[in-house]
């Protein structure tokens, strides 16, 4: 791993910005977003050697956004696989629901549902950390004791590239997993969501390519509920659910896993066993994501039984909701209680993710054969009825948190949906909005935002480096486009405008709607009110920063 001979550091005298411990999807991804705003980011991660094996095998279209985000859009299509047809099966094979996930552009501008070969995409993400001189991979280190100054955060940790055995952080965010030593350090409680269950995992790779149809299938037979599953780059996992009675012990052996997959036509003249270990699936979330100068994110904050395929995903939700807060937050530009609304609106939304994921699981797993059969002839009479829909993880909008609020305090919509992305061009340029327009706080408007808005709220959006702009319909000549304007190529913006009954709307760097305008007059209103949530007084001035970024990445 390449690591500079001497960092630079921070404006505070501590070795980095912000400290992360883990360096997963989520932790990368924090990281990444973090080191393109400028900032200077130590990740820690106690094994030497990335972890070869795939555990995360689907990826939704916000996820991919996000790592776009992170800088490797360009290799989001080669990573991904088409998932296709995804059913559940009863013990008798009959199709109890069937979904097709056909890879092309949704809702985020990337397929709703994609295969991942996680070793492939974790190596992506470390690659281009490599490329930041302002990011420093730090693996091989394990963290053994840390203390929250006030000021700053103080780690001690064993490994190669610390002399003294310490560095020093503004800010540290735990991504270390469900058994994350900075949950522990914090002390804080864990609820149990009252699911567990343990399976076995077989990852195989075939001698000789093998296609399979439907690509994706849950046997939902209470003699033996099994998943079987893609899982990128020519590896496929069938998963055994451990019935009552039965042990780990049991299932040790190559011999007994080879009895298992016999039935499903897999044996070792045909496939080689690239690993096998039982999981626990478990569904519990922290009641406390943040204390002082400590965060935390992805699996040491939540877990999710993985039947909505929504764990590795809601993580990366987390790195990027949090990184822009800490962005603002390390910039002067927000008071530190802004990133008190982080666990305010994750806690919800991944309560909800984990509540559809636990619902998926028990239909998955149902022991009782007299309520599996219940289940089959309600879900096949129900098939017979509908159309089949294509594949969608299960998204909820945001309901509480760093909201527009309307009488009452209630949220407003549209703010905490997640905003759409569709092909937008400009001058000679064409292509996704993000990559068009930006990153970064938007306002998009069906009118001139810049002319419709006062000096005062123009001056806090630029100095927020939010981007302005005016959609216009399809059929604009691209060229005619001004600066802050784009045609909406893909008849995306628009029409979410008057869907939504709004001339505009505020939206977050990770991608949620802050707010929406119902005219003209209500686009100042709007702008205030995201400056008072993020001042919290209009008399806080702005400290000075070392680091200096490109506030429109």
């Amino acid at each position: 791993m390449s690591i500079p001979a001497e960092p630079p550091r921070s404006d505070r005298g501590a070795d980095a910005d912000v400290v992360i411990v883990g360096c997963g999807p989520v932790g990368l991804t924090l990281a990444l977003l973090l080191a393109h705003r400028g900032w200077q980011v130590a990740v820690l991660e106690r094994y030497a050697e990335q972890y070869p094996f795939p555990r995360v095998v689907t990826i939704d279209g916000e996820t991919s956004r996000n790592f776009a985000a992170a800088g490797i859009g360009d290799q989001l299509h080669d990573l991904g696989e088409p998932m296709g047809v995804y059913e559940f099966r009863n013990a008798a094979g009959d199709v109890l629901l069937s979904f097709d996930a056909p890879y092309r552009p949704g809702h985020q501008g990337w397929p709703k549902a994609a295969v991942m070969h996680q070793p492939s995409y974790e190596a992506a993400l470390r690659a281009h950390a490599e490329t930041l001189p302002n990011l420093r991979l730090l693996c091989g280190h394990e963290v053994e004791d840390l203390t929250d100054h006030g000021d700053h955060v103080e780690v001690r940790a064993s490994g190669p590239a610390l002399e003294d055995g310490r560095i020093t952080g503004s800010w540290l965010v735990g991504c270390d997993g469900a058994n994350s030593v900075v949950r522990e350090h914090i002390g804080a409680q864990v609820t149990d969501h009252g699911f567990s269950q343990d399976w076995l995992l077989c990852d195989v790779v075939f001698h000789e390519p093998r296609e399979f149809h439907p690509t994706d299938v849950q046997i939902c037979d209470p003699a033996r509920p099994t998943t079987i599953v893609a899982s990128g780059r020519g590896h496929r996992r069938w998963e055994f659910m451990l019935l009552p009675g039965e042990t780990v012990e049991e299932f040790s052996t190559e011999e007994a896993l080879w009895r298992l997959l016999e039935p499903h036509g897999v044996s070792p003249e045909n496939a080689k066993l690239t690993r096998n270990i039982v999981y626990t699936f478990d569904a519990c979330m922290t009641e406390q994501w943040r204390s002082g100068r400590l965060l935390l994110a992805g699996d040491s904050a939540h877990l999710m039984p993985p039947f909505a395929g929504q764990g590795m995903c809601s993580g990366v939700r987390d790195a990027a909701s949090l990184a822009w807060r800490l962005d603002l937050v390390l910039g002067g530009r927000a008071a530190e209680r802004l990133l008190d609304t982080y666990p305010a609106e994750r806690a919800e939304q991944v309560r909800r993710t984990t509540d559809a994921s636990i619902e998926m699981g028990k239909l998955v797993s149902e022991l009782d054969p007299a309520k599996a059969a219940a289940r089959d002839e309600y879900l096949i009479a129900a098939r017979s009825e509908q159309d089949q829909p294509e594949a969608a993880p299960p998204s909820f909008a945001l309901e509480d948190g760093f909201l527009r609020r309307a009488l009452g305090r209630t949220i407003a919509k549209p703010a905490g949906e997640l905003m759409p992305q569709g092909a937008v061009a400009r001058g000679e340029q064409r292509g996704l909005f993000d990559d068009v327009v930006g990153r970064g706080f938007v306002l998009l408007s069906s009118v001139d935002p810049r002319e419709a808005l006062d000096d005062e709220s123009r001056s806090f959006l630029d100095d927020l480096g939010a981007h302005l702009v005016r959609v216009l319909p399809f059929g604009s000549g691209p060229k005619h486009a001004g600066p802050h304007e784009v045609v909406d190529v893909g008849n995306t913006y628009l029409p979410y405008l008057t869907e939504s009954r709004q001339v505009a709307v505020l939206v977050r760097p990770d991608f949620y709607v802050f707010g929406g305008a119902r005219d003209r007059a209500d686009l100042t209103r709007l702008v205030r009110e995201l400056r008072a949530q993020i001042t919290g007084s209009p008399s806080l001035q702005r400290r000075p920063v070392a680091a200096r970024r490109d506030p429109r990445h």
